[in-house]
């Protein structure tokens, strides 16, 4: 109700709010400059501005939840403002920035719709904080088509003549049609349940579970639906030719922002309790299935790749399949903090992860049309040592090398695992890592023991701000790895609420 919104409230919110009056700035500008694109000044430096004002708007919301305990909920209990959401709006927050820093560079963006390009990505990101913030269904599939509709959008613009509009329209097809299933399961737990709202529906899951067909269906169609947005095996199809199709940062921006509000918004369904009786055991071992084939099928594909992006997509597949480990163990356990808390870490890590992987391609992207592989990579230790050494920190991190954050993001997700007696998926998890070292230390290799090829010398584009955003995430890398035991405890505290 309109009369219970007060001043504080509004504050809560003030990331999403800030976020959407800046991505405005440079459509405006050009309007008001007779359609010719504005200043950097305008179009890139105000939009950064604005990120940076709701990160320092959400540290102080999450003070503020220090200071008062409990998660705030507001507009009639659909948007709760806890430890998960805040999480949740820092990564989406991070990649953000850091897209929008390699976005202006890439050779895919159409520099004269720069604007429209920066206006479309700071609304998939508010989208994206929209899911994150949700506690009720209905939000949470409006905020992922919000996010949608400007993703299919910014695909469809780049440069790139050919790949980017096919992987434009296999996007909108199959997240229309994912769009429908989310939105037909959610009709049926309503139907069952009478309400929309996470904290609501927890009262009744674990008995209409045992009781009401309909429910399990309805909690099965949200599952598929919200899996395509982040490639579960067998919805992965469209994200190796989407990836291929897209600029790296837009990949980037895309693969990280959409998984880590949808795995959170995963995190709130899973907590319901829906999988934890015996009428659900047939999906819970389903969903155990998928988490295996998921890992397996991701790692596996990947080493059959020499195309750099269609192995980060593959590889894509695969993490969702070790993020699925931590959800089971939020949905089958008593005590779920342990498996809430690896996810999320989880998502941190692979944010970071990503945003640097992508970064790294994105240098190699000398135009629209440039296919980067692996044979790119040959003798670049002794033209790029630098380069090379924040190459091989992602891709050590990714295949989960100690001391580096990868490792842990996988140790703390298996440790879970183990404790909720998850043993065989475990072993999986492990058996699949394995197996992804070789397709991550396959760049390595190149870079160290092969010599360079001459005719791919001449690829490489010198960008300060591509790489000061890849230095800084090998950095995060290396500090935060070793430094992820007070991480991890920050983030289990900020999920405490959620159980």
């Amino acid at each position: 109700m309109l009369s219970t919104f007060t001043t504080m409230d509004l504050y809560l919110l003030s990331p999403m709010i800030l976020l959407f009056i800046f991505s405005l700035v440079p459509v405006f500008t050009k309007v008001l400059n007779k359609n010719n694109e504005p200043s950097d000044m305008m179009s890139l430096y105000l939009p950064l501005i604005g990120i940076v004002f709701a990160f320092i708007a959400t540290c102080g919301i999450i003070l503020i939840k220090i200071v008062n305990g409990a998660p705030k909920l507001i507009f009639s209990g659909s948007i709760m403002v806890d430890g998960l959401a805040m999480w949740s709006v820092i990564i989406v927050l991070f990649i953000t920035f850091f897209a929008l820093v390699l976005i202006k560079e890439s050779s895919f963006t159409p520099k004269h719709l720069f604007s429209e390009y920066v206006m479309l990505m700071l609304n998939a990101a508010v989208g994206m904080m929209v899911v994150a913030y949700s506690n009720d269904f209905i939000l949470t599939f409006i905020g992922i088509e919000m996010a949608s509709l400007c993703l299919y959008m910014l695909i469809a613009m780049s440069e790139e003549t050919r790949l980017s509009k096919e992987a434009a329209i296999k996007y909108f097809v199959l997240g229309s049609l994912a769009s429908a299933i989310l939105l037909y399961g959610i009709a049926f737990i309503f139907g069952t349940t009478g309400t929309t709202q996470f904290a609501e529906i927890t009262e009744t899951a674990a008995t209409l579970a045992s009781t009401s067909r309909l429910f399990l269906v309805g909690c099965v169609l949200v599952f598929v639906g919200l899996g395509f947005k982040v490639s579960i095996f067998p919805f992965h199809f469209w994200t190796p030719d989407v990836y291929q199709g897209s600029s790296s940062p837009l990949t980037a921006f895309m693969a990280a922002g959409i998984k880590a509000v949808c795995f959170a918004a995963l995190l709130r369904f899973f907590a319901t309790g829906f999988l934890a009786v015996d009428r659900a055991s047939g999906l819970v071992s389903t969903i155990q299935w998928l988490a295996v084939m998921s890992m397996m099928l991701g790692n596996i594909a990947a080493l059959r790749q020499n195309h750099l992006k269609r192995i980060l997509a593959y590889s894509s597949i695969a993490h969702s399949g070790y993020l699925l480990m931590g959800l089971l163990v939020v949905g089958l356990s008593t005590n779920s903090v342990l498996g809430a808390s690896g996810t999320l870490f989880y998502l941190f890590s692979y944010a970071i992860m990503t945003i640097g992987a992508f970064g790294f391609l994105s240098l190699f992207e000398k135009s629209e049309n440039s296919m980067v592989t692996v044979d790119h990579l040959k003798g670049l230790a002794y033209r790029r040592p630098y380069l090379a050494l924040v190459i091989s920190i992602f891709m050590l991190s990714l295949a989960g090398i100690p001391p580096l954050l990868g490792f842990f993001s996988k140790f703390y997700i298996f440790s879970a695992a183990m404790k909720q007696g998850l043993y065989w998926l475990v072993i999986w998890g492990v058996v699949s890592s394995v197996i992804s070292v070789y397709f991550y230390l396959k760049p390595v290799v190149y870079m160290y023991m092969k010599q360079e090829d001459e005719a791919l010398v001449g690829e490489f584009k010198d960008s300060a701000s591509v790489s000061f955003t890849v230095g800084v995430s090998a950095a995060l890398i290396v500090i935060v790895g070793l430094s992820s035991g007070p991480l991890y405890a920050l983030i289990r505290g900020s999920v405490l609420s959620l159980f």
